[in-house]
């Protein structure tokens, strides 16, 4: 695999850069895929599907993902193969091919990396939301973290119940401060009645 190719795992939901998401991988296309992932100790590309299913003929995706590495395995009561990835750097899909197996690789341009932003005092009530919902899912974190702009965004994108095309748009905004103020503008739509 050249440095700006990457293998693809087009999906019907989002990850994002220090998210963590459970897979069950069944189809051989993919077992070969995590095999060599493992091997190498490099990543695969999740993106969300834009036309077709996760399972069978090749979903084509959406251009912009995220990179996944491998952080634990199981197998599960059914017997496949279970595994556990983190996000990592966000990419763009510049073009794809499909291998004879359905993989589909991509040729990838990786995007910057922003610089830590302190979250701003209008986010500020973000920071104390997301707060919440960890200690309420009794998820361990870095406190330090909630005065990250970037990381705030990127849990909160996660853990709040939003449809998945408009959490791409969120993984898709560049910057950190417009992505919270987008999340700010959607909260009255998770209050309940």
């Amino acid at each position: 695999m050249q440095p700006n190719q990457l293998p693809l795992f087009p999906l019907g939901t989002v990850l994002f850069p220090g998210g963590r998401l459970s897979l069950r991988i069944f189809e051989p296309r993919y077992l070969d895929l995590i095999r060599d992932c493992t091997r190498s100790g490099s990543g695969f590309g999740v993106c969300l599907i834009l036309e077709g299913s996760e399972v069978g003929a090749p979903a084509v995706p959406v251009a912009l993902g995220c990179e996944a590495r491998v952080i634990d395995f199981s197998t599960t009561k059914e017997g496949l193969l279970g595994i556990v990835v983190r996000g990592e750097r966000r990419f763009h899909v510049e073009r794809t091919k499909v291998r004879d197996n359905g993989l589909i690789v991509a040729d990838v341009a990786w995007l910057p990396e922003s610089t830590r932003l302190r979250i701003r005092p209008e986010h500020q009530l973000l920071a104390t939301l997301l707060a919440r919902i960890l200690d309420k899912a009794d998820e361990a974190y870095d406190k330090c973290g909630l005065e990250d702009a970037e990381w705030v965004g990127w849990r909160l994108a996660e853990w709040l119940p939003i449809a998945v095309h408009d959490r791409q748009r969120l993984l898709q905004e560049n910057d950190p401060h417009r992505r919270l103020q987008q999340i700010v503008d959607r909260l009255p739509e998770f209050q309940s009645d």
